[in-house]
């Protein structure tokens, strides 16, 4: 039988990645229920993913999952990190501002990184896993309308985040490396065969 299992977030892409990252296990995916909105005032990536899994696992009485990620930027200091998602208003804001912020230096490091928590049905968080995509900054977005994903040049793919393929973003993606993990305590506390 096949256990039901709700991804803590609202974005229906997000979900579906997730989902297709755990395609193997004999899973249910569900998407937390629409009004279900979280406050992500945490001091981690994983304080924020506790927080919003905890509330769907309540809310659904049932397992639940949830990642929270960022762009670090080393020549900034690790910025814009947990603040990734308020750097500035829109995703052409948020990728002039981390252009301007760096202007030329040549030292051009950065990753996404995530993690992934998956609660019990009370709302305890058993789990925990991190991915890391490591890349460089280009001097201009790939790609346009595109937000920090445009940015980060993977070198083992030959490509920014954004153009990475569906098992690239598996294999490489910095969720779909916390999604691996985790998957082996998903295994075990749902008892999956």
């Amino acid at each position: 039988m096949s256990q039901l299992l709700t991804i803590a977030s609202g974005n229906p892409s997000k979900v579906a990645e997730i989902e297709a990252m755990l395609g193997p296990l004999p899973l249910v995916v569900q998407r937390q229920p629409d009004d279900l909105d979280v406050e992500e005032t945490g001091d981690t990536y994983g304080d924020n993913a506790n927080l919003k899994a905890t509330a769907a696992a309540l809310r659904t009485k049932g397992w639940a999952i949830a990642d929270d990620s960022g762009l670090e930027v080393d020549a900034l200091q690790g910025a814009p990190g947990l603040y990734s998602a308020r750097y500035a208003t829109g995703d052409q804001a948020k990728v002039q501002r981390i252009l301007d912020e760096l202007g030329n230096t040549p030292y051009r490091s950065a990753c996404f990184r995530s993690t992934m928590v998956l609660s019990d049905p009370t709302g305890n968080c058993v789990a925990a896993a991190e991915g890391v995509c490591w890349g460089e900054i280009l001097k201009a977005p790939a790609y346009l309308n595109g937000g920090y994903e445009s940015l980060l040049w993977v070198r083992e793919a030959g490509c920014t985040y954004g153009q990475l393929n569906e098992s690239q973003l598996s294999r490489l993606g910095s969720r779909g490396k916390a999604a691996r993990a985790l998957a082996t305590h998903l295994k075990q506390f749902l008892k999956l065969h």
